[in-house]
């Protein structure tokens, strides 16, 4: 069974649509796209309509799973193309994609002129030029993108407490800051020029987050936030590879997430396109008011970034996962989760162990999508990337997804027998296949009552990406798992 999706590239365009549709208020605009992806049709990113908890492509089902160094990784152009066919060569298809700009040698979207002030009336081309760059390699790899629109540590005090350095910036630099742009006073924007460091999860006064009509509603400020987007959308409504998250682990208000969602989707379907959106919360608590009103958000929102749950360990990581699965059975949607942490720091991070078994936790959880976070800085160990480690684990479970239809399956633990908390997750195919996977070794007993005749029994060496021999048990009620060492293990249970 195929899971790998065809090598194509992207839609047709509809050029004529958007021509009228897509427009800017920046007066020089770059090459048009059509030269990337003319002629080429393919089926575009959609929710699996047989199990809506997973994505397809192509019109074939897939779990996303990647890892990437960077998560503006467009504005690091340096060897972005060979990253991404590295990501390719382990069985990655998944990257995150903020429209950040505070790395140093980052260009803003926005052209700077020679007095050191922004024309937010004209375009970098380097910036789009990147951006272009990304959709268009992508594409041609069969790399899911998900994209970041607007990414809250961008717009406020620089980040230097975060051990990135002075040389990262943030508000004091921004081109939508009015000490730093030719088209608008503090006066007439009622933006400030000095905004505090970014942290809490509770919204901060910052109205560069309250332009929109429902809040203080700011429109010399907001047309060229529009006039951003906009450009955005003249790049990817042209790719089918692509996912929108409104935010990065926002605390503002939710209506500053609406109205772009709601924006997004007025856009595309003026072009005849068709897009899949979510937006994420800081808030860590997914019983709070603000996550389950997203998650149910059903009219805006086609799918839900569960990555806060970073948050959580062990078997709580896990229970989460199914908490949220539960509120949306009746409607599924997809679940994704774009940053899986795991380093040295705080209960984000816990410890480089701890960031694989989430990707493993959250697969065997029933999440549609699974990206391990950038590094960061080496004494703040956010992720994994594309490390050797991560690629391995990736490599794994593309082997996994190879031999067992993940797409038929659910999260079923219920089917463990003396299971210590945290030792074994289960998914399965009712009466079909069953698959167990062991974070660190263990010993439990699984009910095949559903089974009849012979099984068919193998084991994957998660970090040494190796099958054991196919052997051959009697069904029985129960039988036993013991894993042949420890560390991670994964167990296949079908019949002949």
């Amino acid at each position: 069974m195929k899971h790998l999706f065809s090598k194509k590239n992207a839609y047709l365009p509809a050029i004529l649509i958007l021509a009228g549709m897509l427009y800017s208020s920046c007066s020089t605009p770059l090459k048009n796209t059509s030269d990337t992806v003319a002629n080429q049709v393919v089926d575009a990113i959609e929710i699996f309509p047989k199990n809506p908890f997973y994505w397809q492509y192509n019109g074939e089902p897939i779990l996303l799973r990647g890892g990437s160094k960077e998560d503006n990784l467009f504005n690091h152009p340096d060897g972005m193309k060979a990253h991404l066919e590295e990501l390719k060569s382990v069985g990655g298809n998944y990257i995150r994609n903020t429209m950040s700009s505070r790395n140093p040698g980052n260009p803003w979207p926005f052209q700077k002129g020679s007095n050191g002030l922004y024309d937010l009336d004209q375009w970098d081309e380097t910036y789009w030029e990147r951006f272009e760059n990304l959709l268009k390699w992508t594409s041609e790899m069969d790399i899911i993108v998900q994209i970041e629109i607007w990414d809250p540590w961008d717009y406020f005090k620089s980040e230097a407490s975060l051990g990135y350095g002075p040389e990262n910036v943030g508000w004091e630099s921004c081109p939508y800051n009015p000490v730093m742009n030719v088209n608008y006073t503090a006066e007439e924007s009622q933006l400030k020029e000095e905004i505090d460091y970014f942290s809490k999860a509770i919204a901060s006064n910052h109205l560069f987050f309250s332009t929109v009509p429902a809040l203080e509603d700011i429109p010399v400020v907001r047309k060229y936030q529009e006039a951003f987007v906009d450009k955005i959308l003249s790049y990817t409504l042209e790719y089918p590879n692509v996912l929108y998250c409104m935010n990065n682990e926002i605390g503002e208000a939710q209506e500053w997430g609406e109205y772009w969602a709601q924006y997004i989707r007025d856009k595309s379907e003026m072009a005849g396109k068709k897009v899949f959106m979510t937006d994420m919360r800081r808030n860590i608590d997914f019983s709070s008011e603000e996550q389950v009103s997203l998650l149910h958000n059903d009219e805006l929102y086609d799918f839900f970034e569960i990555s806060q749950n970073s948050a959580n360990n062990d078997q709580n990581h896990y229970d989460q996962i199914l908490s949220i699965r539960k509120q949306v059975l009746d409607h599924p949607k997809p679940l994704n989760s774009v940053k899986i942490y795991g380093g040295e720091i705080g209960k984000w991070t816990t410890s480089v162990e701890e960031g694989t078994r989430r990707f493993w936790r959250s697969v065997f959880g029933g999440i549609a999508a699974v990206r391990f976070h950038r590094p960061g800085p080496s004494h703040q160990y956010f992720g994994l990337g594309l490390s050797e480690l991560a690629k391995t684990h990736i490599k794994s479970i593309d082997q996994f997804v190879g031999e067992f239809d993940i797409f038929k399956s659910q999260p079923s633990n219920q089917l463990l027998n003396d299971r210590e908390a945290n030792e074994a997750y289960c998914l399965a195919d009712h009466g079909t296949a069953y698959a167990v996977y062991f974070p660190d070794g263990g010993n439990v007993s699984i009910d095949l009552s559903e089974m009849g005749g012979e099984l068919n029994i193998k084991w994957l060496n998660i970090l040494e990406n190796s099958w054991s021999e196919v052997s051959q048990n009697k069904t029985d009620q129960q039988i036993n798992l013991q894993t042949p060492g420890k560390g991670h293990w994964l167990v296949i249970i079908n019949g002949e």
